[in-house]
């Protein structure tokens, strides 16, 4: 079976096209700027050279139509035929409470995540365009919601209300939902083949670190507390995004610098956080550069995102009464061994000891800790197409 994994963004779109008799990715590719001008397709079949496809593309409907003729595309496409492809999987980032694991895309379902609009307005909308493109491009085929949120249902009442009036819940769903879900239960149950152990004897912590960053307490293959909140600002500093903060200081900000809504809310999602403290960038990479280089602000920058991780991962070994290993995945977590380092140093106490030699490894799997270790230091890369890709085949079968 040829699933057509599908990750629509505001202005973006991603995907790829996965063989599931081997899971290997037959096609995947990047649609930039839909709706905007300089709109382009970069494209790649296995096999094949990479193209990029100039093109206007003024809606998701008309970006994907150009996906399609891609893959069917006779001089680099992936298949002959876009009855080759026999379903879909979508990332959807929110379903608050309506749902614990992926399902077959159904009208209520659609109507659900619709209703969610307000808890996800960045990221349902696109979801939702992406969808319905789908369905009117490919009638006959089955769509599958594969749900950031969904992994963190499992979380225990205590981890995720918030302590304040509790008729705000039930009145708007107000509780930490988490995101980032796809990527923690790909890299735990990862973690656990290569450890050769039944994940619900183990207590893990996934460390996705990127632009975008949280961290997960996974206890039996179940994620019982996870740092994002009721929106994805919330937890540890982040590329643009300032994570946990006194609330005192949204109101101190706005009356200072005489800020509205939009305005306080622009500020902590796209002006903060590692961008914020350096002013170099949002990019680790830049930042490690200019960290190198001397610049104390980039330093410092670093400095608080690695404390910030530090502590969720003592505290979620609390949460848990132990852990048996810490996973670093996604962008800064799968490629950068000093943040691996700095971030493990002094969790020697846990049983924590990261052996630098072995440390010495970008975008692969490896047990980086030292032979003795008591806890696990894994890297992992993540591979959320290919685990919405095999929810889709269970739902199918």
């Amino acid at each position: 079976m040829n699933i057509l994994v599908i990750n629509c963004g505001s202005s973006s779109l991603k995907y790829q096209l996965i063989n599931m008799k081997d899971e290997s990715v037959l096609a995947i590719g990047l649609v930039e700027r839909i709706g905007l001008d300089g709109s382009r397709l970069k494209h790649e079949a296995a096999g094949k050279d990479k193209k990029v496809i100039e093109v206007p593309m003024n809606n998701h409907k008309e970006a994907l139509t150009e996906v399609l003729d891609a893959l069917v595309s006779k001089e680099y496409g992936a298949i002959e035929s876009l009855s080759e492809i026999e379903a879909a999987g979508h990332r959807m980032v929110h379903a608050g409470e309506f749902y614990s694991s992926s399902v077959i895309i159904t009208d209520d379902v659609m109507e659900k995540v619709e209703e969610c609009i307000d808890l996800a307005p960045l990221h349902n909308p696109p979801n939702i365009t992406g969808v319905k493109a789908i369905m009117e491009l490919l009638p006959s085929i089955k769509n599958v919601a594969v749900f950031d949120t969904a992994f963190h249902q499992t979380m225990p009442a205590e981890s995720y209300i918030y302590p304040l009036p509790y008729e705000l819940y039930e009145k708007y769903g107000l509780r930490r939902y988490g995101f980032h879900g796809t990527s923690h239960r790909y890299v735990s149950q990862r973690a656990a083949e290569i450890l050769g152990k039944d994940i619900k004897d183990l207590k893990l912590i996934s460390c996705h670190l990127g632009n975008g960053a949280s961290v997960d307490a996974i206890d039996g293959g179940k994620s019982v507390a996870t740092s994002m909140g009721f929106t994805p600002l919330e937890g540890l500093a982040m590329g643009t995004r300032c994570g946990d903060i006194d609330p005192a200081i949204v109101t101190f900000i706005m009356e200072k610098e005489n800020l509205d809504i939009k305005g306080i809310n622009n500020l902590m999602n796209k002006k903060s956080g590692v961008l914020g403290i350096s002013g170099i960038s949002s990019d680790f990479r830049d930042i490690e550069d200019a960290a190198a280089d001397g610049n104390e602000r980039a330093t410092l920058a670093l400095n608080t995102f690695d404390l910030r991780v530090k502590k969720y991962i003592a505290a979620y070994a609390a949460v848990m009464g132990g852990v048996d290993a810490v996973i670093f995945t996604a962008g800064l977590g799968e490629n950068s061994a000093d943040n691996r380092k700095n971030i493990c140093s002094n969790l020697e106490f846990m049983g924590i000891e990261i052996d630098e030699e072995l440390n010495k490894v970008r975008g692969k799997e490896a047990i980086v800790n030292k032979e003795g270790s008591a806890v696990k230091v894994m890297v992992i890369p993540t591979n959320e197409e290919l685990m919405i890709a095999r929810d889709t085949l269970e739902l199918l079968k």
